[in-house]
């Protein structure tokens, strides 16, 4: 059926692969460089825009990490995740998983302490104001040593609860997953749940590692398992959820455009594929704006739409009454009243 304009705005949906330190926008970034004391490379907003051009993940990654360090307080960690949830509230998300890095921060001098406390503070205004769900994803930086990710993870302890899991990002390249085994084995000794980047820059088995030996709950990327058609039949039936994120994935160059992206291929595959933002201050687009380009460049349908989005609430770290409560909002969004009274 044809997509109406209204539907991707206001359809309810979760965004779960977004890095804090991805959405700090350049108006922002300088205010906060201003607090403390710290020097950009950028005269203006404009000036800061124009570095947002990247041709891998490294020189991405070079910028990123440049950016991060107007971060010092925690003001400044829930000025900047305020800031992303009310974006992501304007996007219809109701629920938001967060990646944060601490080990760069700590690496800095910042305490963990003002990285989590931030983050956490901007999650509960936004419970209180919109009802909105979520939580944090402790991100460890696989260009660094598993000893040192394993003494994030437990300088972490105080907030296990307040922590939805561990993530696993930074460059692929030369880091497969299984540098990292021990550091995920304690993880999911702490009941925290498991994701890994893998297969965005890295091969497919990268994926397949990430899902042996890590045993994660989902991939983040994942793009590239469509190198090995058995790896996309076993995503499939094993409904292994993948957090694409399309735009992201084009500034990079892992796809030359949006029309060679594989997203709709391996949803037709019967991946539980998602649509996500990843740094959305740099790579220009939130998540509807993902959504929209994917729409529009392959063709989707408000079927595909309608999966993308169920998808998501499949893929969440949620209850099942919550996760329930939000696909039935769903189906009311796209008139499915035997989807409604069938769940």
């Amino acid at each position: 059926m044809p997509v109406s304009p209204a539907l991707i705005p206001t359809m309810p949906k979760a965004e779960l692969h977004m890095h804090l330190e991805g959405a700090i926008e350049p108006a922002l970034m300088l205010a906060l460089g201003d607090r403390n004391g710290v020097a950009l490379p950028y005269e203006s907003e404009d000036a800061a825009r124009r570095a947002y051009h990247f041709t891998n993940l490294q020189s991405f990654l070079d910028v990123y990490y440049a950016g991060l360090t107007v971060l010092r307080s925690e003001r400044d960690f829930f000025d900047v995740a305020w800031a992303y949830l009310q974006r992501a509230h304007q996007d219809s998300v109701v629920h938001a998983e967060i990646f944060v890095s601490p080990q760069a921060h700590q690496r800095r001098g910042v305490p963990l302490a003002a990285v989590l406390d931030g983050v956490d503070a901007a999650f509960q205004s936004a419970r209180q104001a919109w009802g909105m769900t979520g939580g944090l994803l402790l991100g460890i930086q696989r260009q660094w040593t598993e000893d040192d990710a394993l003494a994030c993870l437990e300088q972490a302890l105080p907030w296990r609860e307040r922590i939805l899991g561990i993530g696993l990002g930074g460059p692929e390249l030369p880091h497969p997953p299984r540098k990292f085994a021990r550091a995920f084995s304690r993880a999911r000794d702490i009941g925290w749940h498991a994701v890994a980047h893998a297969g965005e820059e890295g091969p497919a088995e990268y994926v397949a590692e990430a899902l042996d030996v890590l045993e994660v709950d989902r991939i983040d990327h994942g793009v590239r398992c469509a190198d090995d058609p058995r790896l996309v039949e076993r995503l499939a039936r094993e409904q292994v959820p993948l957090t694409v994120c399309p735009i992201s994935n084009v500034k990079l160059r892992v796809f030359p455009d949006l029309a060679s992206h594989n997203l709709k291929r391996l949803l037709d595959a019967g991946v539980c594929v998602t649509v996500n933002s990843d740094d959305p201050s740099y790579f220009l687009g939130y998540v509807n704006d993902n959504y929209a380009a994917c729409e529009q460049a392959l063709n989707l349908t408000a079927a595909d739409l309608y999966a993308l989005a169920r998808n998501s609430f499949a893929a969440a770290f949620l209850d099942d009454d919550v996760r329930a409560r939000y696909i039935a909002r769903l189906d009311a969004a796209f008139d499915r009243p035997e989807k409604r009274n069938s769940e």
